[in-house]
């Protein structure tokens, strides 16, 4: 598949980009290149290869969930206008 500088230019309207001819160009040998490797990585036979989850074969390091801030709770609701129950009070503000 290749685009011609008409199809380009379409592409560029229905997008509403301005492109001036030299752009139409460049941008018509950009997306044929794109198109080209497409078709070659298509050709690829790919029967029988496990997909994988990642390109790399690499192992994420993982932490342990554990929180480090400390509980400061009661410390700001002692600043806080309205307290209950461990709960912030607010004024209603939709009827």
């Amino acid at each position: 598949m290749s685009l011609s500088q008409d199809d380009v230019r379409r592409i560029a309207r229905l997008a509403r980009i301005a492109v001036s001819d030299d752009e139409v160009v460049a941008s018509q040998s950009q997306l044929n290149q794109l198109f080209t490797l497409i078709e070659e990585m298509r050709a690829v036979d790919t029967d029988g290869i496990e997909p994988m989850a990642h390109a790399q074969d690499v192992m994420l390091r993982l932490r342990d969930d554990v929180a480090t801030a400390p509980n400061r709770r009661e410390a700001f609701q002692a600043v806080a206008p309205s307290v209950e129950n461990g709960l912030y009070l607010v004024p209603k503000v939709i009827e």
